[in-house]
């Protein structure tokens, strides 16, 4: 990599691939044709990483205000045009391949979000209103897909960079007190399916065969696995489809009931090296904007991390959200490169700096 003039940041890159490879190595077992359609994926990521990793994260920044317009006009097109799946109408074609905007548009919103509160460098109430409004139109747009996991995520996301940033706690409050106070109509705006998984969370074993039915295959699956697992080819929850949406959204469980504790563990330590690297780009980065980008994307990873983990052992309701790098799906392993990229490209100007302190 040298010889070829690129920086790569190993300590971002391992644990990634790691988690890809054995992702990979899951899905050879479940469904040939997921093997061959991710590994194709990867390539296309891995390239995208490179890409992203040579490139200045501040080239981007003037771009703000046109990145966030591109998002919005093709979120739009997705709630327009897009074809319906397990009904939601969140993907659409381009030249036969399936994409999903939602995913694919993070790295791009998370830069136009970082540019927005650095060009702005203060943290009053009118810039805190003024964000919220900026990220509305993109909540409202992918909630009515309908995809309630990665509008949780998008605010989230909003939620913990904001909090980063500095915004006072009495500003969240004025907004977070209407929100408490009209809960009980907020009820009303989720679809049912969304409703009865909540009312699943708070009692699982409602109803076995119905809305409960995903949790308890999920957590008989992790629990299966013991210490070792069953393997590959001995699973019963995924290998006889018990366990649904096994290769996304349960795609820990299904990896837990085949390598056990000691395969959970292996992917919690991965996550854990990636998570620690982001931090120490984050702590040592002296530009406000690659600051604010850095604890943007750590924040999604780590929010992905926990609601994909929870909704597989039943500790958080399911919302439909997968695992980086190690679930099926093109878009979104696409989205986390370009995301580990860029952060990547943050790592090399932190070592180029150092260099030239040195002389």
């Amino acid at each position: 990599m040298r010889k070829l003039g690129l920086l790569i940041d190993w300590r971002l890159l391992l644990p990634a691939t790691i988690l890809v490879i054995l992702g990979l190595v899951m899905l050879s077992s479940l469904n040939p044709a997921f093997f061959q359609s991710q590994l194709i994926a990867v390539i296309i990521s891995l390239i995208a990483y490179l890409l992203f990793s040579q490139i200045t994260l501040n080239s981007f920044r003037n771009f703000s205000l046109p990145l966030y317009i591109i998002s919005v006009f093709f979120l739009i097109v997705v709630f327009l045009w897009g074809f319906e799946s397990h009904g939601a109408a969140r993907w659409i074609t381009i030249f036969g391949v399936s994409l999903q905007f939602s995913e694919l548009l993070k790295p791009f919103l998370l830069l136009a979000m970082a540019s927005y509160l650095v060009n702005n460098r203060n943290t009053s109430l009118r810039t805190f209103l003024s964000l919220i409004a900026f990220l509305l139109p993109v909540m409202f747009f992918i909630y009515k897909q309908p995809d309630l996991g990665n509008t949780l995520i998008y605010g989230g996301v909003a939620l913990l960079t904001m909090l980063i940033f500095g915004f006072p706690l009495l500003w969240f409050g004025l907004v977070l007190l209407p929100i408490v106070l009209v809960t009980p109509m907020l009820w009303g705006f989720l679809h049912d399916y969304q409703r009865q998984r909540v009312l699943t969370f708070v009692n699982p074993t409602r109803d076995p065969l119905g809305t409960s039915y995903n949790t308890i295959q999920a957590v008989i699956a992790v629990g299966s696995g013991m210490w070792v697992g069953r393997g590959l080819t001995e699973s019963t929850q995924s290998g006889l489809r018990f366990l649904p949406e096994r290769h996304t959204d349960f795609m820990f469980a299904t990896f837990s009931e085949s390598f056990g504790f000691i395969g959970g563990v292996i992917v919690l330590f991965c996550f854990t090296l990636l998570f620690y690297r982001m931090y120490r780009i984050f702590s040592l980065t002296t530009d406000s904007f690659s600051k604010i980008f850095t604890a943007g994307t750590l924040s999604l990873f780590l929010i992905h991390f926990f609601l994909n983990i929870g909704m597989n052992i039943g500790i958080v309701p399911i919302v439909g959200v997968t695992l980086p790098f190690v679930s099926f799906g093109g878009s979104s392993l696409l989205s986390n490169f370009i995301l580990l990229g860029m952060v990547s490209s943050i790592g090399n100007a932190i070592k180029s700096r150092n260099v030239l302190e040195i002389r």
